[in-house]
């Protein structure tokens, strides 16, 4: 890979570790040297090469016998929600949006810890430590924002969004656990698509999405999605 003005940047490969997805499966990734000083300059142009960033890391799958893990992002300007996601904007139309800081406060780190504890018990993210919020979610030279959506004054979601020239990428999400009839992680995802939108960045970037995988079902909900068949970016067929 080679910056703007055609810095070579290296790419390594991990050792194998269990997949997080299907854990019975070995995995391997490409990750972008994060030391290197151009990382930032190409963060964007990583992105539609269906790389993602966690931490400081920005990785792609790279598995010896497994493809399953499929990029795909959402062109905003082309987007329209359906009838589903219309009555989540309209249950979520109390709610004020700001734009914070990729910084730790005792509110957004309470929300995390909830949310993990509640959505993700028993599954090696619960009970994190203030370090496993710093290390996660943002890092010295990303372009992030917390996107911070607040009912009559308190945090009840948090969009971490990455924000890039042509393109947001959606980072993680965590809402309150206690709220879960608003749908606040498919509305954070209709507002990053309406601020990209908005803001002319042409994408929302919704990291890997791998068919049969409960968990990545709701990516195929947002149309039109495109997903990298390896080289190019292609429209996600409807589901049958």
């Amino acid at each position: 890979m080679r910056s703007s003005g055609q810095h070579a940047i290296r790419l390594f490969q991990s050792l194998e570790h269990p997949c997080g997805y299907w854990p019975e499966r070995a995995a391997r990734d490409l990750i972008i040297d994060p030391t290197d000083p151009h990382l930032p300059s190409v963060y964007g142009q990583a992105l539609a090469m269906g790389f993602r960033r966690s931490g400081g890391h920005v990785y792609r799958p790279h598995c010896a016998s497994c493809r399953a893990c499929i990029s795909v992002r959402i062109p905003a300007e082309r987007f329209v929600p359906n009838r589903a996601q219309k009555r989540c904007l309209a249950r979520n139309a109390d709610l004020e949006m700001c734009v914070a800081p990729p910084e730790r406060t005792d509110e957004n780190f309470a929300l995390y810890r909830r949310y993990l504890d509640t959505r993700h018990a028993g599954g090696g993210m619960d009970d994190p430590t203030p370090e496993n919020f710093d290390a996660f979610l943002a890092c010295r030279w990303s372009p992030t924002e917390f996107m911070e959506f607040r009912l009559a004054g308190r945090l009840v979601a948090l969009a971490v969004t990455d924000v890039l020239p042509d393109g947001l990428s959606a980072v993680y999400t965590c809402f309150d656990p206690d709220l879960a009839s608003r749908s606040l992680g498919t509305y954070s995802i209709l507002a990053q698509v309406e601020r990209a939108r908005r803001e002319a960045r042409g994408y929302v970037y919704l990291g890997f999405w791998l068919e049969g995988h409960a968990k990545m079902t709701y990516k195929r909900a947002y149309r039109p999605l495109e997903y990298l068949d390896g080289s190019r970016w292609r429209p996600m067929p409807a589901q049958e």
